[in-house]
């Protein structure tokens, strides 16, 4: 069973939705217990980096999520902020991320006065795989649609995945042993994003 975490800030149903045309057996929860039972977990997520730690902790749900994806190595997905929520800290505020992944997240800087590039990035835009992995398997020229303010900034290149180009290169995607991070929707990404939850899916 793959359980979509439900900590009121995500996307749940078109996430939902898209899991449903692969087959897969999903529950969207908030419960411990279908946390605990899962063979994979989604961690989804729209909105404020704060917010979303705040809501992990007034649920309940740091300790079991600590114990399924840390010790249980239980395979985890996070998207859009589910993505940033991996990392240690948020310069938008003063909770600690999960801490999973080293680095931060940082808001989007553009140096150039001449740069008019408009803060959120958002839209469709081509990903560049780095660090040959599974989830991006058979997916050709790849594109997913991002809507955010704020970027992940890894303290080890090899956590890299992904990378797009928007100002600057920054990550698109991250992984650390069984835990992968998009920062992209691809709920909202088509026949690329249905490709790449499929792969997750099919991990080992």
């Amino acid at each position: 069973m793959l359980t979509i975490v439900d900590y009121h800030s995500g996307n749940l149903g078109s996430i939902l939705n898209m899991l449903k045309k692969l087959d897969v057996p999903v529950v969207i929860s908030s419960r411990p217990d279908d946390i605990k039972n899962a063979d994979r977990l989604i961690l989804p997520g729209v909105g404020a980096f704060n917010t979303g730690m705040a809501n992990i902790r007034k649920l309940g749900l740091l300790d079991i999520l600590n114990e399924k994806v840390l010790e249980d190595k239980t395979p985890l997905l996070g998207l859009c902020l589910g993505m940033q929520l991996l990392a240690e800290r948020c310069e938008e505020g003063d909770l600690p991320g999960l801490g999973w992944i080293k680095g931060d997240i940082v808001r989007f800087k553009f140096n150039s006065p001449l740069n008019d590039l408009k803060v959120p990035h958002m839209g469709w835009n081509s990903v560049s795989v780095v660090n040959e992995n599974t989830l991006f398997k058979n997916i050709d020229e790849p594109r997913f649609y991002f809507v955010h303010s704020y970027h992940f900034r890894c303290e080890n290149s090899r956590d890299v995945l992904a990378i797009t180009d928007y100002g600057y290169e920054f990550p698109a995607s991250v992984h650390h042993d069984n835990i992968w991070g998009t920062q992209f929707h691809p709920e909202k990404s088509h026949r690329f994003g249905l490709q790449l939850l499929k792969n997750f899916v099919e991990q080992s």
